[in-house]
């Protein structure tokens, strides 16, 4: 008698769909590949996750709400607002860079993905600017940053730290300096909305 094999469940596929994007790229990857790594047909998949498109959008997501997650307990934290905001932009620019330097196949797979998925990536970043408007209202709440608007202040921190987690600039994110260009830019953002 063979083992029964672990019921298909959504997070299995996108497992197997990680795996498959890492081996093939997303432009030679298929459902059938990620089916075949399954053990399963194609539409079992399809069952899951009705288009490749769907299939994509749901792995982008996935891997995006990885980061996100990370960053919302910083942004639930009890600790001051300033060593927040320095923790959030150090914890997103650790977590571009360990995902480029750990896994550059994959990376450069999300790359292009990402670039296919925009409702996935503009809900993302407005899940990002919005931990970031939580920080700036607390400051502000406090007493210890100055902004009349949180939210235009955090999308404006978001846009000037771009260089430190937006894809584009992976290549310069292991450079010799970039980590003290980083902090040096942290630096100034939190001393410039100081009370």
């Amino acid at each position: 008698m063979t083992p029964s094999s672990p019921p298909l469940t959504a997070e299995r596929i996108l497992e197997a769909t990680e795996e498959v994007l890492r081996r093939h790229g997303p432009a030679k990857a298929t459902v059938v590949d990620v089916a075949r790594a399954l053990g399963v047909s194609h539409g079992s998949v399809y069952r899951h996750f009705g288009t490749k498109t769907a299939l994509r959008e749901a792995v982008t997501k996935r891997w995006l709400d990885r980061t996100t997650d990370e960053l919302a307990v910083i942004t639930a934290a009890g600790a001051d607002p300033a060593t927040r905001l320095r923790d959030w932009l150090a914890t997103l620019f650790t977590a571009k860079r360990r995902k480029a330097g750990a896994d550059p196949e994959l990376f450069a797979t999300y790359r292009e993905l990402v670039t296919l998925s925009g409702d996935v990536v503009d809900a993302h970043l407005v899940e990002l600017t919005d931990q970031l408007t939580e920080i700036v209202r607390e400051g502000v709440a406090r007493g210890a940053f100055a902004s009349a608007d949180p939210a235009v202040t955090a999308t404006a921190l978001f846009q000037a730290t771009g260089r430190f987690h937006d894809p584009e600039y992976a290549a310069e994110w292991e450079k010799p300096g970039a980590q003290g260009d980083f902090d040096a830019l942290v630096d100034l953002l939190v001393r410039g909305l100081r009370v």
